[in-house]
C-alpha cells in the first residue's frame, strides 16, 4: 500500500511538472512576438524583345550576376539593318523632292507676282493712254469748231493722234488681259507646286516615322539588363527564333527580397506598415536579418463559414509582406524563413 502511495505521489509530481512546463511553453508562445513562416521571394524581371529574330549570341549564363546595363543577348538583325538603309534612302529621296517642290513654289510665286505687276502696269498704261486719247479728241473737236482759221494739216494731225492713242489704248487693254491670263496660270502653277510641296512634306514625315520605328526595332536587337540581378533562367538557345514578345531570359533582383507570411486575426494589431521585423532562415542559423513590413493584407486569406465564435474568428489569417535588404545575396528565392514582427 505504501509503495502504491509512493508511485501515486511520483506520478502526481511528474504530471504537475509536465502541466507546468506546458503552461510555461504556452505563456512563452503568447509572450513571443507575432509572426509566422514564409518563403523568400525575389523580384522577377522577364526580358523580352519586340522582334522575332534568330538568337545570334547569349552573353550570360544561368546563375550569373549582372549589373544594370550589362548586355545579355544579341539577335540577328541583318533584316532590320537592311530596312534601316532602305528607309534612309527613301527619306533622302523624299527630302530632295520636298526641297525641289519648295523651290518650285518659290519660283511660281515670283512668276505670279511679276505677272500681276505687269497686269497693273498694263492697266496703268491703258488708263494713261485713254486720258491722252480723250485729250486729243477734245483738241480735234476744238480745231473743227474754229473752222477756217485752222489748217487741214493741223486738224489731220490732231485726229491722227487721237486715233493712234485709241489703238494704243486697245493694245494696252489687250496686253493687260493677256498678262492677267499669264498671272492666273502662274498662280495655278503655284497652287500645284504648293500641293506637291505638301505631299513631299507628308512623304518626308512618313519616311522619318518609318526610320524611327526601324531604329527602335534595332535597339531590341541587343538586350540589356534593366537592373542588377541574377540570371535565373535562359529560355532559348543560340540559333532559335523566339516569337515576338516572348520572354528570352529571366532575372531575379536579390538586393532586396520579400517574405510573405500570415498572421491570425488575434495578432493582426502587431503588424503595422513600416514596422520592423526579424527574419531567420534555416540555411543561416543564428543570423537574424532585419526587415520592414511593407504590406498588411486588408482581407482575410481564409474565412470559415461560421465565424460567430471567438475560436473561429481567431482562425482568420491575413497576409503580411516583409521587405528584407539582401546586399550579400545570402537569402535566395524559395528558402523557408521565420518572421517575427517587432512590437511598436
Amino acid at each position: 500500500m505504501r509503495r502504491l502511495l509512493i508511485v501515486f505521489l511520483v506520478l502526481t509530481v511528474v504530471l504537475a511538472i509536465a502541466i507546468a512546463y506546458k503552461l510555461k511553453l504556452q505563456a512563452a508562445v503568447l509572450a513571443a512576438p507575432a509572426g509566422g513562416s514564409g518563403i523568400v521571394e525575389g523580384t522577377d524581371i522577364s526580358i523580352a524583345s519586340t522582334l522575332s529574330a534568330r538568337i545570334e549570341r547569349i552573353l550570360v549564363e544561368q546563375g550569373q550576376t549582372v549589373k544594370a546595363g550589362d548586355r545579355l543577348l544579341a539577335l540577328d538583325c541583318r533584316d532590320v539593318d537592311a530596312s534601316i538603309a532602305e528607309v534612309e534612302a527613301r527619306l533622302a529621296a523624299a527630302v530632295a523632292q520636298r526641297d525641289s517642290a519648295s523651290a518650285s513654289v518659290r519660283v511660281a510665286k515670283r512668276s505670279a507676282g511679276a505677272a500681276y505687276a505687269q497686269v497693273v502696269a498694263a492697266r496703268t498704261r491703258g488708263q494713261v493712254t485713254e486720258t491722252r486719247e480723250a485729250a486729243a479728241a477734245r483738241q480735234a473737236a476744238r480745231l473743227e469748231q474754229v473752222g477756217e482759221g485752222v489748217t487741214a494739216a493741223a486738224l489731220d494731225q490732231s485726229l491722227s493722234e487721237a486715233a493712234s492713242l485709241a489703238l494704243e489704248k486697245e493694245a494696252a487693254v489687250a496686253a493687260a488681259k493677256a498678262t492677267a491670263a499669264q498671272a492666273g496660270a502662274a498662280d495655278a502653277q503655284g497652287q500645284v507646286a504648293e500641293a506637291l510641296a505638301r505631299a513631299a512634306d507628308a512623304a518626308v514625315a512618313s519616311a522619318e516615322a518609318a526610320l524611327e520605328r526601324a531604329r527602335l526595332l534595332r535597339r531590341d536587337c541587343d538586350l540589356f539588363a534593366p537592373r542588377a540581378g541574377v540570371v535565373d533562367t535562359v529560355f532559348y538557345e543560340v540559333g532559335e527564333i523566339p516569337a515576338r514578345g516572348a520572354a528570352l531570359l529571366r532575372l531575379v533582383d536579390l538586393d532586396e527580397v520579400t517574405v510573405t507570411f500570415y498572421l491570425p486575426n488575434a495578432e493582426l494589431a502587431a503588424a503595422k506598415t513600416g514596422g520592423s521585423a526579424a527574419v531567420t532562415a534555416d540555411a543561416f542559423p543564428g543570423i537574424t536579418f532585419q526587415g520592414k513590413v511593407c504590406t498588411v493584407g486588408v482581407e482575410a486569406a481564409f474565412t470559415p463559414r461560421n465565424i460567430q465564435t471567438r475560436t473561429d474568428r481567431d482562425r482568420l489569417v491575413y497576409p503580411i509582406e516583409v521587405v528584407v535588404p539582401n546586399p550579400e545575396h545570402r537569402l535566395r528565392p524559395g528558402m523557408p524563413a521565420e518572421v517575427r514582427v517587432m512590437a511598436w
